[in-house]
């Protein structure tokens, strides 16, 4: 598959942004620790407010006992694809600064880790696919996740699978999406629809 095919920037940008998407076919086989602490090293150097890094990443990889956990949170749309990843991980971000003082960037913190997180798996050449179709309130529990920290989405890693592997609704959307014009998401001077 060429990227190229699919995306074509309006303006220059490094090809690592191109190259970047979200696919659903994994091959159900497993991925090192090392592989997967490398995503972990490269959310950790995102910028975030205060230097306050409020990200917290709680995962379960396949064919431990914390798998079923995971995999349980996850809404049957997205089981049906997702039970071939390798590790699924719900992302979690701190409320607070450690002053206790409301942090109000914390979600936005931790989208910048995430895509830290997404790129270095793209560059390692991993499928990552961030996901909100799952239970929030259980994760919450069964996570242990304490007061002052919100659960803000789920992600799916693992390695390259065949499309054929997925439902055929699926199959048609296993392609790198275009995104809005410039002209659609950048503003001068005030807000424009």
């Amino acid at each position: 598959m060429n990227i190229k095919d699919f995306r074509k920037p309006e303006h220059k940008v490094d090809e690592i942004f191109l190259n970047r998407w979200s696919p659903r076919a994994m091959s159900g086989e497993e991925i090192d620790e090392a592989t997967l602490f490398s995503l972990f090293e490269a959310a950790k150097w995102a910028p975030s407010s205060n230097n306050n890094q409020p990200w917290r990443f709680i995962y379960g990889r396949r064919n431990t006992k914390n798998w079923a956990t995971f995999f349980n949170l996850l809404a049957e749309g997205n089981q049906g694809w997702a039970k071939n990843a390798a590790v699924l991980i719900v992302v979690v971000s701190k409320t607070t600064f450690d002053d206790d003082k409301h942090a109000r960037t914390h979600a936005y913190d931790a989208g910048a880790a995430w895509e830290n997180f997404a790129l270095q798996g793209s560059l390692a050449g991993l499928v990552v696919h961030g996901m909100q179709g799952f239970d929030y309130d259980k994760a919450k529990e069964v996570l242990r996740i304490p007061d002052g920290y919100k659960v803000e989405a789920m992600i799916a890693v693992g390695k390259k699978g065949k499309k054929e592997t997925l439902p055929d609704y699926l199959q048609e959307r296993e392609k790198p999406s275009n995104r809005k014009t410039i002209a659609e998401i950048a503003m001068e001077g005030f807000f424009k629809k």
